[in-house]
């Protein structure tokens, strides 16, 4: 069994640009035990790289979210959150506010907007033909359809958009903010928030803020600062991360062009081919929050010590030969896999049904308006960043 005194190797591993996944998960899979790795920020941890053990910290009760608060916990960027919100807790205080949020973000209650959100794709679409190309997929498509969707969600102002999307691109920095910066935008972003709540409570509307109003106001079952957070953590993980997948899949399927031509003449295979894309491409710079131990536990034949961190490489997990066949190979057709793209166990992505809803729509949409869809200038790639992606991304069609 590994123990604690193997050296720790420097993390994360994955390029800023592209969307490849780093030769080292591979090698980290084929060897026994959990890696030792260290961030540019905090201690040193174990990693999880295969499919089962990535479960298993996941899933498992005796690993927590909370205790990191009270460590140095691995880090890509310098400055740390004071709260992480919903993200950094444990049951039962994290299932107390996922109960209230979970209801709105139901596969029942996100159906009900699919035909608003199939029309706002055809209207940008319609935008992007007007214009003419080359135009960037990025700026003209993949951003205003989850934040239109959020910002409706959550009763954000038009005109206050923009704004947000600075806030959120600091939110999920990794380097380009120092510690004091990072703590400016995250009580900016909070200041707003709770103007925005103040402005709900006095004239309340038939969306989500309202509803969670509600619930602090009625029943106290939220404090301020816990709605405040939690409003603003929907805003960040509602719009980031699908923003980024849509240009993400487009470039996956231009690299893939017989899987694209498969996917425009089956079209019955669109929702499991956004299944196979969230399980092939590999989103993050590196492995998600650190999970501790709170006692020990053996993972992967790694002995994890009562108060040591792991990280889960998600898109490592994703790649295992021993959960999935042929891991490397995209494939539209695969039949139904339990990927871990949105996570697992009590942290599972609560906008999950939401997300893959904009996907679905948003990729369907585009790849059957554009049936000569091509890239139509240089990817230029976020950098210093918690997830990867085109920051700008030209098309012609």
């Amino acid at each position: 069994m590994t123990t604690a005194e193997t050296t720790p190797i420097a993390y994360p591993f994955n390029s800023a640009e592209g969307l490849e996944l780093s030769e080292a998960y591979e090698q980290a899979r084929n060897r026994t035990g959990l890696l030792r790795v260290r961030m540019p920020y905090g201690e040193p941890a174990w990693l999880a790289t295969r499919y089962a053990d990535a479960r298993l910290v996941l899933g498992d009760r005796r690993f927590s979210r909370a205790a990191a608060l009270h460590h140095d916990e691995p880090r890509q960027s310098e400055g740390r959150r004071d709260s992480g919100g919903i993200l950094t807790m444990d049951p039962p205080d994290h299932t107390r506010l996922r109960t209230l949020v979970a209801k709105a973000f139901t596969v029942h209650q996100v159906e009900k907007l699919r035909p608003w959100v199939r029309q706002l794709t055809h209207d940008l679409l319609d935008g992007l033909e007007a214009a003419g190309p080359p135009a960037d997929l990025v700026d003209r498509y993949a951003l205003p359809i989850p934040v239109g969707v959020i910002c409706a969600l959550l009763g954000v102002p038009e005109e206050d958009r923009p704004k947000f999307r600075v806030w959120s691109d600091a939110a999920l920095s990794t380097s380009s903010l120092t510690a004091d910066e990072f703590n400016r935008n995250t009580e900016e972003l909070r200041a707003y928030m709770a103007g925005l709540i103040e402005d709900h409570r006095v004239s309340p509307r038939d969306d989500i803020m309202t509803s969670l109003i509600e619930a602090r106001d009625a029943g106290d079952r939220l404090s301020e600062l816990e709605l405040v957070d939690l409003c603003v953590g929907i805003l960040v993980a509602g719009h980031e991360t699908t923003a980024t997948q849509i240009p993400n899949f487009v470039l996956t399927l231009l690299d893939h062009p017989d899987e694209l031509r498969r996917l425009r003449e089956e079209h019955a295979l669109l929702h499991g081919a956004v299944e196979e894309l969230l399980r092939f491409v590999p989103l993050g710079m590196a492995a998600s929050f650190p999970r501790y131990a709170t006692e020990d536990i053996e993972v992967g034949g790694t002995l994890v010590r009562a108060g040591e961190p792991v990280l889960v490489a998600v898109g490592s997990a994703n790649r295992d030969a021993l959960r999935f066949d042929e891991p490397g190979t995209l494939n539209v057709a695969r039949p139904a896999t339990q990927h871990l793209g949105f996570g697992h166990g009590v942290h599972h992505c609560l906008g999950a049904p939401l997300a893959r809803l904009e996907l679905q729509e948003a990729l369907g949409a585009l790849i059957t308006r554009f049936p000569n869809l091509r890239l139509a200038g240089d990817v230029e790639w976020k950098g210093q960043m918690l997830v990867r992606g085109p920051r700008v991304m030209p098309i012609g069609w």
